[in-house]
């Protein structure tokens, strides 16, 4: 094959059209197009298709394109590692899939160990469901995923859980919100709005099997997966939310929260799940350690 014009076919793809890959490859367009129609010729199939006056990438093309993108990624890494200074450590790739019902908070105190050490990292972090994430660790375009329950046994991932800890979980307002809160925790929630995980997601379950045990009714004015628009609703006064309280100064300095009461009953935990029994990444190692020594440490005693 003719990388250079495998090259020509990625940039018109990433840039959008054949004049302005000319541009930035500094070539005419026709130019640019004869070299696309044989890279098309010698693999038999066409790599785009007009879409009035757009192209548009054919299924062949999107196939040859992810191909392409880690190919001339990789190669300017190298062109970035062999200018390094002789002996300087090369980074090491992490790739990270967190689920979505992870707090983006916890994310963060999760991998900034792996930002700070000697040996550096290439951090590569993906978000989505869990199950399709564990699908991508099972082929191992993941190194860990974290989440808050543990492997699920009805998925057919030969996997394995490495519990990093857990905290009980906090309920927060605005302080306009709190000051509307009469009586003592946690009667206090009935009849406040409530920012709700949503209700498929491990904490979402939870939260209302615990205000069903305690006989609660605060008035639910909406069910989100996205934790950070939860916290970005309750700062604006929208409802009472929810947080593990390890991260209870974070919330009450970024979101200028109030803390209503910590629910001692109410467990949010979480976990790095990996294809090795043993961890033996180092990035994942620097992350369990500093998690089960550093932000879950409380409760781990």
């Amino acid at each position: 094959m003719n990388y250079k014009h495998l090259l020509y076919f990625w940039t018109v793809a990433r840039l959008g059209g054949v004049v302005k890959a000319g541009e930035h490859l500094h070539v005419t367009p026709q130019t640019i197009s004869g070299q696309i129609q044989l890279l098309e010729e010698q693999i038999g199939r066409p790599l785009f298709r007009k879409k009035g006056r757009k192209l548009e990438m054919t299924e062949t093309g999107q196939l040859a394109f992810s191909y392409a993108q880690d190919i001339f990624n990789l190669g300017a890494e190298l062109e970035q590692v062999v200018r390094q200074p002789q002996g300087a450590l090369r980074p090491v790739e992490l790739r990270v899939g967190n689920a979505d019902a992870v707090p983006k908070l916890v994310v963060t105190r999760l991998l900034e160990p792996a930002m700070i050490q000697a040996q550096p990292f290439k951090v590569i972090s993906r978000e989505g469901k869990l199950d399709s994430l564990l699908a991508e660790l099972a082929v191992h375009r993941l190194d860990l995923v974290l989440s808050d329950i543990p492997l699920p046994p009805a998925l057919s991932v030969t996997a394995f859980n490495h519990r990093l800890g857990g905290s009980n979980v906090g309920f927060y307002a605005s302080a306009a919100l709190a000051e509307r809160a009469s009586g003592p925790f946690p009667a206090c929630l009935d009849g406040l709005p409530l920012l709700a995980p949503g209700a498929d997601s491990a904490m979402g379950v939870r939260l209302t099997q615990w205000l069903g045990k305690h006989k609660l009714r605060p008035r639910v004015v909406g069910e989100f997966d996205d934790g950070a628009l939860v916290t970005e609703l309750g700062k604006q006064g929208h409802g009472v939310f929810v947080a593990p309280m390890v991260l209870d100064q974070e919330v009450r300095t970024q979101y200028g929260a109030r803390l209503l009461g910590e629910a001692t009953d109410l467990i949010e935990e979480f976990y790095v799940i990996t294809v090795e029994r043993r961890i033996t990444h180092p990035g994942v190692a620097a992350i369990t350690q500093a998690a089960r020594a550093g932000l879950f440490a409380d409760w781990n005693r």
